[in-house]
């Protein structure tokens, strides 16, 4: 066996018997489109109907049926080579792609080989250990889903669900620029999120909605490319990982052995974390691609062009830029809030509300608002397992908690005294504060007496204290702060405790 050599994700080697070796890897990720009909039938796209509930004549190839071309697929394809800066293809042409397999009632799946609706762009992507690289993407073509084989639920037959069939896919393919597993991994993710933003995916890989064809061979620093195989249909960004891993360590083992890698299709098996052969790998030949005679090239203007690039929304490399330079945040805090749109859009409304309720410029609580949305709210959401979009508590109404944070009213335990109830009730903040007496107190007489009492209950500390023991300061705040309950100011708590100690 071969030993992964532990180096910065730069220069990722395998250990061999013979030295070093260097992954080289390729993604064709295949994302479903979001649309609610499928390529070129308008039968429905809902996840988790009924076994083949959702076949139209068309899909299911019925003589003398025809395809007509979904506007939305396209708009959606364009919309995401946008997001990569990608090139964008006027005149584009579908091919037909033929092979003969149950889910394919065609016997051909109708794609883009020789004219994608886009050609050549790029996705940055982070790892990390903050090296930034630029992965290359070859093309995004659309194409049409195969239906599902099942092949668990009888002992000798098998069978065919045809809801799939049809779906708009776009193959998203990389260049073969990807080294070691962290940075498929970190491709897939960055992807993943870009599609989510966009809108033109969900992303769900669990529900195969987004899936990749891992394309892995393994060489020597600087020689030439080696044999590949492709490892089919990946769903997850750790089992991605695990295969190129998987895969590349195998191929040394082969190579250094005296074998030849086989160009092959293989599978992917989460439980051993191993691949293992399926077929020889076909070639575009062996496809026997040919325009495909019932569908007119498709010609966009730049008008379409131009209304697709006005409906993207801000992307997540610009947010994240934006929330460092403008709001001062840590490229941690800018990236845990970008992960995902939904929860960018909930602290954005949270911010602007906080920061109108003081008055304040966004970037002057911008750190407060992150830190309490990517710490006590994430938190608190993770144990009661739901999204940001399903909070008990609102943006508005955190914002009205920080607020009162912010000009007094609650020290740091009520904050987090008030969130909790918030979470427990979905009352707001000024409710609970009024309802239960939280409000904190700055009276200095009301102070003065309970540090009196803790004085008088604890003479001994007192005195070494004032025999030099100064680190026992610490010891009386506590006290002061458990006698009244949290509700004491600290900086008052503070000032009234020296001035009575050293007086």
């Amino acid at each position: 066996m071969t030993d992964t050599d532990a180096k910065d994700s730069a220069v990722y080697r395998i250990k061999g018997e013979t030295g070093d070796w260097e992954i080289v890897c390729g993604l064709e990720v295949h994302a479903q489109v979001t649309a609610n009909s499928k390529l070129f039938s308008g039968a429905s796209t809902t996840f988790g109907a009924e076994p083949n509930a959702q076949v139209s004549l068309v899909d299911a190839a019925m003589p003398g049926m025809l395809p007509v071309i979904n506007g939305e697929c396209v708009r959606q394809a364009v919309r995401t080579g946008l997001a990569i800066d990608a090139q964008i293809n006027n005149w584009s042409r579908f091919d037909r792609k033929n092979y003969f397999y149950p889910d394919l009632p065609q016997g051909y799946q109708i794609s883009q080989l020789y004219h994608p609706i886009v050609g050549e762009g790029h996705l940055d992507i982070t790892l990390d250990d903050g090296i930034t690289k630029r992965i290359g993407i070859e093309r995004i073509h659309l194409e049409q889903d195969a239906g599902k084989s099942v092949h668990d639920l009888h002992p000798t037959m098998s069978y065919v669900d045809l809801n799939r069939c049809g779906c708009a896919l776009m193959e998203i393919v990389s260049k073969p620029d990807i080294r070691s597993p962290a940075e498929a991994g970190a491709y897939v993710a960055a992807l993943r999120q870009l599609l989510r933003y966009v809108g033109s995916c969900d992303g769900n890989m669990d529900e195969g909605s987004m899936r990749a064809d891992v394309n892995v061979s393994v060489r020597k620093a600087g020689a030439e490319f080696g044999t590949r195989t492709e490892t089919k249909n990946v769903n997850s960004v750790r089992f991605i990982m695990a295969a190129v891993e998987h895969e590349a360590r195998r191929q040394v083992d082969v190579i250094e052995s005296g074998g030849k890698i086989i160009q092959e299709t293989r599978l992917f098996d989460p439980g051993t974390g191993t691949t293992r052969s399926m077929r020889g790998k076909e070639d575009a030949h062996d496809y026997r691609y040919f325009p495909d005679p019932d569908l007119l090239p498709l010609v966009i203007d730049d008008a379409f062009v131009a209304q697709c690039r006005a409906s993207l929304p801000e992307l997540p490399v610009a947010k994240r830029a934006r929330y460092q330079a403008d709001l001062g945040l840590s490229p941690y805090l800018a990236g845990v809030l970008t992960a995902e749109q939904e929860t960018a859009a909930w602290f954005e409304t949270a911010l602007a509300t906080t920061a109108g309720r003081l008055n304040k410029p966004l970037a002057d609580v911008a750190g407060r608002v992150a830190n309490f949305v990517s710490g006590d709210l994430f938190a608190a959401l993770k144990k009661l397992g739901v999204g940001v979009g399903d909070s008990p508590v609102s943006p508005e109404a955190l914002a009205e908690l920080l607020a009162l944070a912010a000009d007094g009213t609650l020290s740091g335990p009520l904050v987090k005294q008030v969130f909790e109830a918030m979470l427990e009730t979905g009352d707001s903040a000024g409710h609970i504060v009024e309802t239960r007496g939280l409000k904190q107190v700055s009276d200095t007489g009301a102070i003065d007496a309970a540090i009196q009492a803790i004085f008088d209950a604890n003479p001994d500390k007192l005195a070494e204290y004032r025999s030099g023991k100064d680190k026992l300061f610490g010891f009386f705040v506590g006290q002061v702060m458990r006698a009244m309950a949290g509700k004491a100011a600290p900086a008052v708590v503070n000032d009234r405790l020296k001035a009575l100690l050293d007086g």
